[in-house]
């Protein structure tokens, strides 16, 4: 069997309720916080209007300094280990430019930008429904106290 027929045979038989199927570790990768955020970070929508909607901007070319002051909280061992894990999986491009000091600069590949457009839409929905999350958790913590 030619690798592209073991591909396509393999494809078929994705099934992430299988404990063993590389799409479960794909999943538990792409539904870490840090990606979304990264995600939407380069796709370019990281400026929102009053009521926290997202706007779709153009996708970005971010330094790295410039993900990290924007993703508040992330600490640099984790920024750079999720930036890492999305090259590797093809969802953005690291360029190193010879300069003093290195310019490192990050972007989505197309795979990425096909991944960005739903990361866009969770965090516009966390964003939008979070009164909701946090008033139906009132609601439930005084009930079970």
């Amino acid at each position: 069997m030619k690798a592209a027929q073991q591909r396509a045979q393999a494809k078929v038989e994705y099934n992430a309720f299988l404990a063993a199927c590389p799409s479960r570790q794909l999943l538990d990768r792409i539904s870490d916080k840090w990606v979304v955020l990264i995600l939407c970070a380069l796709g370019g929508d990281n400026s929102s209007d009053q009521t926290g909607a997202a706007h779709a901007d153009t996708p970005k070319v971010m330094r790295y300094s410039e993900i990290a002051r924007l993703l508040a909280g992330v600490s640099q061992k984790m920024l750079t280990q999720t930036l890492r894990s999305l090259e590797r999986d093809g969802l953005l491009t690291r360029t190193a430019t010879p300069t003093v000091p290195v310019t490192v600069t990050y972007e989505l590949t197309d795979l990425g930008l096909s991944l960005h457009s739903m990361t866009r839409g969770l965090r516009s929905w966390a964003q939008t429904h979070m009164d909701e999350v946090l008033a139906n958790r009132e609601n439930h913590d005084a009930r079970t106290s």
